[in-house]
């Protein structure tokens, strides 16, 4: 007798085929049959007229901190995913001296906006080496499976201290004691190496992330020490030829595969067509390079209860900022204090481009929309109003009593449109990712990406080309699992871990965003949740549904590749 049959659904395999009809039987947390099932079952799921996919693979996610306090990885476990990567962007805890914790907390608040007072009193501090660190979590059970990298950053300040921070050169020494470590890492279970290249991640007194700078001779040490698993990469790419030509150079002495962050710049709104093309040419030269990409725009959030508003910089609101939002609530519906606020101006030229630029701030929606047309924008609402933009926006953010949430696009939406992410996510030598889960948690919501990738691209969609609901889920699933080197996952087929998802597609969406107050010390971060997940499956056994926890937590860390 099986554990659990799901009679009846659509079954999208993963795989690219066409969606075929049928029963899954699934015992001891493995597939066990697909088809047509005449046994009977303890628990039974009636999946007619709904999807039954793979348990998605999240690869770019920051719950470093969170998997140590919480077994709940929300929000992706509220978004089909079963299978989580933390450690992007060489950012983590591990490996990690007490004298030192400060400095990996400031350098995780100030690149992935976690407030310190969060980390400070979730972080149990139970590890010192990075093997340590996945004991701890080895000894917790969560609603998914984790998966770990070993972080570049926590390296260089574990092994040379300030210098790490500051970055110096590495010694030979400082070379081969980072190996060593990130050996170490890989041998207890890590899935790959981590590094940012990128200006944009800095503390929040401004220092440099520990990595910027690094020498090719110490990425190529650490490369040459991995032995197995992959390299995850941010950069810049701002001398473009120079930088790329020393990732290949990587990816190709250590006969590893590498990922890097491919997205579309407002300032360089053509790179990523170069970057693609040095992936393709690097790729038949024998270096497996992937580009990581994102099914939507990657936007910041912006309102009254959040980090960021278009008002910030302004006298006015400085001066009630240090207050509760529930305190700032009657200076924003003060009449007077409105129309001071508005009559001032942002001079910060850097926030005036990100939060003032109206043509590109929009309303989000209680059906969020990540492909927005310029006629909705709160540059021409204002036109058509015969108001200021400024009005328009304050009006808009005082809706659902000063929490409504407006939308700013900045990274894959220079020209408007979800085109260039099209050609992006479509090409052979990328895979979809930077969903940032656990991380930027005043500021981005994008966790929620697997679950907007299949209602806009498969189902909603207006302006332009939709894409079949086959091909997205192997995107989300097969394809992801495939490049972590994960083949026990992925798929739905006989001897497969159980790991699978149950979606009513009509009524599938992801809410708005919303404020909860739920981090360790009262800290403030930014959900979504979902519904049209009528069960989410991890291991055999049923983890969400309807969109609700069942308490079960099979979920555990996952050492090494399958």
């Amino acid at each position: 007798m099986a554990d659990l049959i799901i009679r009846g659904g659509t079954i999208v395999d993963g795989t690219g085929t066409t969606p075929y009809e049928g029963d899954i039987a699934i015992t001891a947390g493995k597939i066990t049959e697909i088809g047509k099932i005449t046994g009977s079952a303890p628990e039974e799921i009636d999946a007619r007229g709904k999807l039954v996919t793979p348990g998605f693979v999240d690869l770019h996610t920051h719950y470093d901190a969170q998997v140590t306090w919480s077994s709940q990885v929300t929000p992706s476990s509220w978004n089909g995913v079963t299978t989580v990567l933390i450690g992007n962007c060489g950012v983590g805890f591990a490996p990690c001296l007490p004298e030192r914790r400060d400095m990996l907390v400031e350098l995780m608040e100030g690149v992935e906006d976690i407030p310190e007072v969060v980390l400070t009193a979730g972080l149990p501090w139970n590890w010192q080496s990075f093997p340590d660190y996945l004991n701890a979590l080895d000894a917790r059970s969560y609603d998914l499976d984790v998966c770990t990298q070993v972080p570049h950053s926590a390296l260089r300040v574990h092994v040379m201290g300030e210098r790490g921070a500051n970055r110096e050169p590495a010694t030979e020494a400082d070379r081969a004691e980072m190996a060593r470590l990130a050996a170490e890492g890989m041998a207890a279970g890590a899935l790959g190496f981590s590094t940012s290249r990128t200006l944009a991640h800095k503390t929040l007194d401004g220092r440099h992330i520990p990595t910027l700078r690094a020498e090719e001779a110490e990425l190529d040490a650490i490369a040459k020490s991995l032995g197995r698993g992959w390299m995850q990469v941010i950069s810049d790419f701002e001398d473009l030829d120079q930088e790329f030509g020393m990732l290949r150079r990587l990816a190709l002495g250590s006969g590893r595969p590498m990922t890097i962050s491919l997205l579309q710049r407002e300032a360089r709104p053509d790179a990523w067509k170069t970057i693609l093309g040095h992936i393709h040419a690097s790729n038949d030269a024998g270096a497996k390079i992937m580009g990581q990409v994102m099914a939507r725009p990657v936007g910041v959030m912006i309102g009254f209860e959040i980090s960021q508003n278009p008002f910030m910089d302004r006298p006015s609101w400085k001066a009630i900022a240090h207050l509760p939002f529930a305190e700032k609530l009657p200076h924003l519906r003060n009449p007077e204090f409105r129309a001071r606020l508005l009559a001032e101006e942002t001079t910060d030229p850097a926030l005036k481009h990100r939060l003032n630029t109206w043509e590109k701030v929009f309303p989000l929606g209680d059906r969020p929309d990540y492909e927005p047309a310029p006629e909705t924008s709160i540059a021409a609402q204002a036109a058509r109003q015969g108001r200021s933009p400024e009005e328009v926006a304050y009006d808009l953010l005082m809706q659902k009593d000063g929490r409504n949430i407006l939308y700013r696009p900045i990274i894959n939406y220079a020209a408007g449109d979800l085109e260039a992410v099209k050609t992006m996510m479509t090409d052979r030598h990328t895979i979809m990712g930077l969903g940032d889960g656990g991380a930027h948690v005043s500021i981005i919501c994008d966790a929620s990406a697997p679950t907007t990738m299949i209602t806009h691209w498969t189902r909603d969609r207006t302006r332009g080309e939709r894409l079949p609901i086959e091909w997205v889920i192997k995107r989300l699933s097969a394809d992801n699992a495939s490049a972590l080197g994960l083949s026990d996952r992925g798929t739905l087929a006989v001897g497969k871990k159980a790991d699978l998802n149950v979606i009513d597609h009509a009524r599938l969406r992801a809410h708005a965003p919303e404020v909860r107050y739920d981090l360790p010390a009262g800290g403030r971060r930014l959900v979504q949740t979902t519904e049209g997940y009528d069960a989410t499956i991890v291991s055999g056994q049923i983890v969400q549904r309807e969109g609700r926890a069942t308490g079960k937590l099979p979920g555990k860390l996952v050492r090494g590749t399958r």
